[in-house]
């Protein structure tokens, strides 16, 4: 069994678990999101937890056990809690702003880069460098702060770009020059 499978999800207060055929439903504050499984895992509801057990003992099932446990938890915690990645810019003359609910970003192109955001997700820009991506669902968010990081990843020479807050930016030397 996997070990990960194992751990019951607590549901929070607020939170709305139903069950149809190989389809879970999680409903919360911040939105709903659902998960489709398949044949070879059980899950039930008991006692305010959410219980993931497989049907068989071979290996692919363990596998799925520990995924569908995972997929279902990101779920739960992101219709109570919520997922946010932050982003920061860094460059002389990059910026981003609000223009509505779409994020305008100078990012030393000839043009702006205007990423409107999908369903679900709210961008805010903080201090005009600091890009925060909020949503419900943990795939959605991270597709699109990767997407926006995409815009203008950080070069190694100088560092400039839009990077993971935190992100580590392993540098180059330039020439070495003449003598």
């Amino acid at each position: 069994m996997s070990r990960i499978g194992k751990k019951p999800i607590e549901i929070p207060s607020g939170v709305e678990v139903n069950i149809e055929g190989n389809i879970i439903t999680v409903k919360g504050s911040k939105g709903t999101e659902s998960v489709s499984y398949r044949d070879e895992v059980k899950v039930s509801v008991a006692d305010n937890h959410i219980i993931v057990e497989p049907n068989s003992e071979d290996r692919k099932t363990n596998a799925l056990h520990g995924l569908y446990r995972t997929l279902i938890a990101n779920a739960v915690h992101g219709v109570s809690q919520g997922f946010e990645k932050k982003l920061e810019i860094v460059g002389v003359g990059y910026r981003a702003n609000m223009e509505g609910s779409n994020l305008n970003m100078a990012l030393g192109y000839s043009h702006p880069v205007l990423i409107v955001p999908p369903a679900g997700i709210t961008l805010t820009v903080e201090a005009n460098t600091k890009i925060s991506v909020k949503g419900s669902n943990k795939q959605t968010v991270g597709d699109v702060a990767a997407f926006i990081r995409s815009k203008r990843p950080p070069e190694v020479y100088k560092g400039k770009g839009v990077k993971y807050e935190g992100e580590y930016i392993r540098r180059k030397a330039g020439k070495a020059g003449k003598k």
